[in-house]
This record gives C-alpha cells, sequence and structure tokens, in this order.
C-alpha cells in the first residue's frame, strides 16, 4: 500500500491528506469498514472521519458496503484508474521484468526517478516461499536502496548536485550511508560495474541490487533485484549477471 499522505500545515491541505489516507485504508478493506473503525484506523476523531466520507461519498469515490460494514471504495474510483495514462516503459519493459524474475526467482521491481525518491512503478514477485514485497506506488529513499543509489549514479553531475540540496540522508538500519562523501565512493563504483547494492541499507534482512536505464523519452529508471539476506548473500553474483544481461538487453533494443 502507497504510504499516507504527508499532513501539511494548510488547513485545506490537511483535509485532501485525510481523504487520501481514508482511501488507502478503505483500499485494505474491500469488504468495508464502520465509521468507528475507519476513525480508530485513521486516529481521528469519528466525527472529522464522517465529514470525510460524506464529501467522498457525494463524488462516489466511497459508497455504502452495507447496513454493517459501513463504506467501501466507490466506482468512480475505476472511472479515475481507467484515465491514468499508462507508463509506456513499464510496458515496454514488462517480459523483462517477468523473465528476470523467472530467472532469477527473486521479486523484481522497476522504479522511476520522480521529486527525490524512487517510485515503484511495476514488480514481479518471486517464487520462492520466503520473498520480499514492496507496494506498487510506493516511495523508496534514494541513498539507501541498490535502486535508488543506481539513479543517483547515472544522473549527470548537475542534476546529482541539485538533488543533493532534496535528500536527507537518514539513517534507516545501522548499514545505512549517511554522508556524501561515502555515497559518492560508492557512485564511483557503481558508474564502473554498472550495478548498485543494498545489504541490508534499507531494511534489515533484506537486500538488493539495481541497474540504472533511460526510457524512450529519457527518462530516468531502474531495475533491482530484491532478496532475502540469506539467499542474496549466497547467489548476489548470479543475480548481478542475469540483471545487467537484461538491462543491457533493453537498452541495446531501445
Amino acid at each position: 500500500m502507497p504510504p499516507p499522505v504527508k499532513k501539511a500545515g494548510c488547513p485545506v491541505i490537511q483535509v485532501v491528506a485525510r481523504a487520501a489516507d481514508a482511501l488507502f485504508v478503505l483500499a485494505r478493506h474491500p469488504d468495508g469498514l464502520t465509521l468507528a473503525a475507519l476513525a480508530q484506523i485513521m486516529d481521528l476523531p469519528r466525527s472529522t472521519v464522517q465529514r470525510i466520507v460524506k464529501t467522498l461519498e457525494e463524488s462516489n469515490l466511497v459508497i455504502a458496503a452495507s447496513a454493517k460494514s459501513g463504506f467501501r471504495l466507490g466506482p468512480a474510483l475505476t472511472l479515475l484508474a481507467d484515465s491514468v495514462r499508462p507508463f509506456d516503459l513499464v510496458k515496454m519493459l514488462q517480459p523483462s521484468l517477468v523473465g528476470l524474475a523467472g530467472e532469477t526467482g527473486e521479486t523484481v521491481e522497476l522504479s522511476i526517478l520522480s521529486h527525490g525518491s524512487a517510485v515503484v512503478v511495476a514488480q514481479i514477485h518471486g517464487i520462492h516461499p520466503l520473498r520480499v514485497i514492496s507496494a506498487v506506488g510506493s516511495s523508496l529513499p534514494l541513498h539507501a536502496t541498490a535502486i535508488g543509489k543506481a539513479m543517483l549514479a547515472a544522473l549527470p553531475s548537475r542534476d546529482l548536485e541539485a538533488l543533493r540540496h532534496q535528500i536527507v540522508l537518514n539513517p534507516l538500519t545501522k548499514n545505512t550511508q549517511t554522508t556524501w562523501d561515502g555515497l559518492e565512493q560508492e557512485f564511483a563504483s557503481i558508474r564502473e560495474t554498472q550495478v548498485a547494492y543494498d545489504r541490508e541499507e534499507n531494511i534489515v534482512g533484506i537486500c538488493s541490487l539495481g541497474m540504472a536505464l533511460r526510457g524512450h523519452d529519457g527518462e530516468m529508471a531502474a531495475v533491482s533485484i530484491l532478496s532475502p539476506t540469506r539467499r542474496f548473500k549466497a547467489d548476489h553474483e548470479n543475480l548481478a549477471k542475469a540483471l545487467r544481461n537484461c538491462c543491457e538487453s533493453f537498452q541495446r533494443r531501445m
């Protein structure tokens, strides 16, 4: 599930953020939630949630589920979803992503660079019972993920310098790189090998490797393979080879 929208200081914007939060919560409960349950999950007064839901209901973004279940997502969301212009890069890369996941058995993701974050736009699940799963639409930190570091290392120096002022190098685990000097050393290695690594820098127990690529319109993106740490340590060389073959083959076709 995409992360809840951050609350802003402006009351009007806060209302929009809370409405978005309500939609995300209901997306996790397709059978519906009562106002009381929704208020408890959102940690808001029931009266506040009631006003938000009433407004969403007027636009059919939310509808009554039943007398007992309260409210669920409405049909207007289908219209909005159908109107979203598909990412051409996702369509073009889908067969390659499926092939890479099948070859490695691990979860494969495609992300794009957007406003200082890596946004997941496609994911193919691995075949192992224990596998890594995140959410399409979620935002990942650039400095603590293989997919993010791969894109940073591939940026022109002017664009990278501009992002340095936007990105906060928060320590997410004890392994997170939190200095630009340290990251620049990694970038030099990534530019040489084309492959970036995340060794439990974002989430303990999960490692990944990523490689940047450019879409037809020049958009920056990256493909990553995610794996539990134990499997990753044993197989990271084969994973890197498979990732490199996949991305290089795609770039040649482009």
